[in-house]
């Protein structure tokens, strides 16, 4: 029977479907607007609907709004450019030769995730925990990888891509949760929506501000593309409120290792819609991902 506190397992798995969804929309803006444009489609568009959930958690939770302590603003900082960083340079890779390898470093993040969270935030994780992380990296990179693809571990451009992306979405994940945590006297419903609006008003002012200085016409074409920015803004806003929710109740190494599950419905997708058969090394891989989210669960 769930409690409040493992309520984080299915606002992770709810939040892992809703990125799956995300990216899927802002990789087919990428063409169109380019890398920053597709970038700032999840925060502007995304802002309005994080008000939205406020307000229902608001009426639901019978909450008030104060102004956050001064200790919340650096965390939120923190998770928010990291958050732009990170995005960025995961669009980047998409379109990189290596983009599989560079793929495979990126799903370090729940690892470097937990050494953050260690250091920053003192968030304790067992050794069964530590244990559980690793074993389903593991089975995120050995899945990732395609015959041939380890000879490009050589080369310095995945591997730094990858690594500083892993490493800017980790210490954004950690971020949140150090925002989220400092929230006083409210729920954690509404500490983590409160959290979302104020991280996604930081993002949408950061990046529009660059991009009317450095591409105006890429705003103009963001603007031209509303319809499907706002869908791909609504469900990037939905699937952040889950992991916000889910961040206000355990340790962000928890929710981005069973974020690893992203996987598992990548690889049922092109299983069942795509008719791609699934080789040896991606069951084996597959099959990792599966004990160590398990381990994480159970422990």
């Amino acid at each position: 029977m769930f409690t409040i506190a493992s309520l984080w397992i299915p606002f992770t798995i709810i939040a892992a479907l809703g990125q799956v969804a995300r990216n899927a929309m802002q990789r087919s803006l990428t063409k169109p607007l380019g890398t920053w444009g597709a970038t700032n489609i999840r925060f502007l568009f995304g802002f309005p609907f994080s008000l939205l959930f406020l307000g229902l958690v608001l009426l639901a939770t019978g909450d008030h709004l104060s102004a956050p302590p001064t200790v919340f603003w650096p965390w939120l900082l923190l998770g928010a450019l990291s958050q732009i960083v990170a995005t960025g340079l995961m669009l980047l890779a998409m379109n990189d030769r290596s983009f599989v390898v560079t793929t495979a470093y990126l799903k370090t993040e729940a690892i470097q995730t937990a050494i953050f969270g260690f250091v920053f935030l003192g968030d304790h994780l067992t050794w069964l925990k530590v244990l559980a992380i690793v074993i389903a990296t593991i089975g995120v990179v050995i899945t990732a990888l395609r015959p041939g693809g380890e000879k490009s571990f050589a080369e310095l451009k995945p591997t730094i891509t990858g690594l500083v992306a892993a490493a800017a979405f980790a210490l954004s994940a950690v971020g949140f949760r150090g925002a989220i945590i400092n929230v006083p006297a409210v729920s954690f419903v509404t500490a983590a929506s409160i959290t979302l609006v104020l991280g996604l008003f930081v993002q949408t002012l950061v990046l529009t501000i660059y991009l009317l200085w450095r591409a105006p016409k890429v705003l103009q074409a963001i603007l031209g593309l509303w319809k499907p920015s706002m869908l791909a803004g609504f469900t990037g806003a939905l699937a952040s409120q889950f992991w916000f929710l889910a961040f206000a109740l355990t340790a962000a190494a928890n929710v981005r290792t069973l974020a690893l599950v992203e996987v598992l419905f990548a690889q049922a997708v092109a299983y069942y819609s795509f008719k791609q058969p699934i080789a040896r090394r991606e069951i084996l891989g597959i099959a990792l991902i599966v004990i160590g989210v398990a381990v994480l669960v159970g422990a």
